[in-house]
């Protein structure tokens, strides 16, 4: 059952830190090099949608808590390619087959996945041999200070951003489940204060892909 906090509060937190011009133009930059039968993980409110270039046929948004309202409703019907809405189950596996897509994509969703290794597994799972995985994360400063910053706030920020953990290593997350990083940035968000401002952003494949 969602509770009030993800129907009403969420969807605006979201909207406030992740709407920002500094952000979608980063979504853009990401999700250029999306095509085929996609699929994204952490659907949210929907910002993505507006930035998947003509190549992504048809698109599977994927959440755990489903965000409604007409903003929402808006956006998906907006929307370029047809967008098919699944919500993730206890057993947190993707409800779809193997190799069943040529882009997988997660913006600002890893932070608050809780077993992230098995959850990535998941991804290189569904993803064909010759996919893609575009990613747009925030993470861990290589800068110690900030990362020692963020291990000192990193329990606050989980209590009231939703699990939301703000000193992952994505980039270490992603090779122990087996995925093969062919590009990675670093930078920092403008707008944001460095703590979660630290980005992560790329493309990697299955570690069988030609």
């Amino acid at each position: 059952m969602t509770s009030l906090y993800d129907r009403f509060v969420l969807p605006r937190l979201i909207e406030w830190v992740l709407g920002s011009h500094a952000v979608q133009h980063e979504r853009q930059v990401t999700l250029s090099a999306a095509a085929g039968k996609t699929l994204e993980i952490g659907f949210g409110t929907g910002l993505n949608l507006p930035h998947y270039p003509p190549g992504v046929t048809d698109l599977t948004v994927v959440d755990s808590v489903c965000m409604g309202g007409a903003k929402v409703e808006k956006r998906i019907h907006s929307a370029r390619m047809p967008v098919r809405r699944v919500t993730l189950d206890a057993s947190s596996r993707l409800p779809v087959d193997d190799c069943s897509f040529d882009t997988a994509v997660t913006t600002c969703t890893l932070c608050s996945i809780s077993n992230l290794v098995a959850a990535l597994k998941e991804i290189r799972r569904v993803l064909k041999p010759g996919g893609v995985y575009l990613f747009l994360e925030h993470g861990r400063s290589d800068d110690p200070a900030i990362a020692r910053r963020q291990d000192l706030m990193n329990p606050l920020h989980r209590c009231f951003g939703r699990g939301c953990n703000i000193n992952r290593r994505i980039d270490c997350f992603l090779l122990e489940s087996g995925l093969v990083i062919h590009r990675l940035d670093r930078f920092i968000m403008p707008g944001l204060p460095r703590v979660s401002g630290e980005m992560y952003r790329g493309a990697a494949s299955r570690s069988d892909s030609p």
